[in-house]
């Protein structure tokens, strides 16, 4: 998955500085992701600067730390790191990698990521079997790659609304008990968009998912069903246009007429302000001309 195509080129020494660039940014955003969850549960004993009075148990979690944690400590932190970058985990054997190199890429048989610490940083001591390797390497990238997204989404949202830990994935709510809370997360409310109780709008906005997710259903099966079956006959007669001649995906778009567009606007219309119209009395996305699966005033159970 090339996207922006980086790699059209053909170089492979670009390649392979990237994929060194990922996996040391998944790595790192591992690492992060549980820098977020264990200060919520357990910290270091004793103090984090003697000579300044700060405590372990001081330091806030999360975006907070930063004004807390006193400047000697930012310059130990980015010591290490140089460190590490520098000698490629051995401490002791500086590598020449110059500028926009990566320590395990200076070798003649150098592989991106590859440190020679081996299986989960083990220095060897588990014995390669080549299609194991190979599968968690795939393995760690896949994770990094989550990390990296995870990672900033818990940075945005430390940021934007100042929670971190477990308020972050299991907000407290005044409705906890509505349908849809299911385990593992239990009522997710990252936003906190429910915080403040208000029946009214949790209603309005369990319509709103409902609906957007009956509607995404369709859309998934108006992606797949029309690559092994088209109606018979004409879309448009007096435009000549036959139902087998529509693209598929978002070129249909371009191929259908403004008067089928519109008609299918008109539709949507007619569903949503005429028919399926939200009763006050009922539970959000229960149509009473809808009934069980959506067949009109059909009964029992579901």
């Amino acid at each position: 998955w090339d996207p922006l195509e980086f790699t059209k080129d053909g170089s492979r020494e670009n390649f392979l500085r990237r994929r060194a660039v990922e996996i040391k940014h998944g790595r790192v955003a591992m690492y992060a992701c549980i820098g977020y969850f264990v200060p919520e549960f357990t910290k270091f004993s004793g103090d984090l600067s003697p000579s300044m009075g700060i405590k372990f148990s001081d330091v806030p979690n999360g975006l907070g730390a930063f004004s807390v944690v006193p400047l000697a400590g930012w310059l130990q932190i980015v010591a290490f790191c140089g460190l590490i970058e520098n000698t490629g985990f051995t401490f002791t054997q500086r590598k020449s990698i110059g500028i926009m190199k990566d320590a395990s890429m200076t070798g003649e048989k150098a592989e991106p990521g590859n440190y020679g610490l081996g299986w989960i940083g083990a220095f060897n001591t588990i014995k390669p079997i080549p299609a194991l390797r190979q599968r968690k390497l795939n393995a760690e990238l896949a994770n990094g790659r989550l990390a990296m997204i995870a990672i900033m989404g818990m940075l945005f949202q430390n940021g934007t609304f100042g929670t971190t830990g477990p308020e972050m994935w299991f907000p407290g709510s005044a409705f906890e008990n509505e349908l849809g809370v299911q385990a593992p997360t239990g009522f997710w409310d990252p936003a906190g968009f429910s915080s403040d109780g208000d029946a009214a709008l949790f209603k309005r906005r369990r319509e709103t998912e409902l609906k957007h997710g009956r509607v995404s259903m369709i859309a998934c099966i108006g992606y797949i069903v029309p690559e092994y079956f088209r109606w018979p006959g004409y879309l448009s007669p007096s435009e000549g246009i036959a139902f087998s001649s529509m693209p598929s995906g978002l070129k249909a778009v371009s191929a259908m007429p403004a008067a089928g567009l519109l008609q299918m606007i008109l539709f949507a219309g007619l569903v949503d302000f005429a028919y399926f119209r939200a009763d006050p009395g009922r539970a959000p996305g229960d149509y009473k001309n809808a009934g069980v699966l959506g067949v009109p005033n059909g009964s029992g159970p579901m």
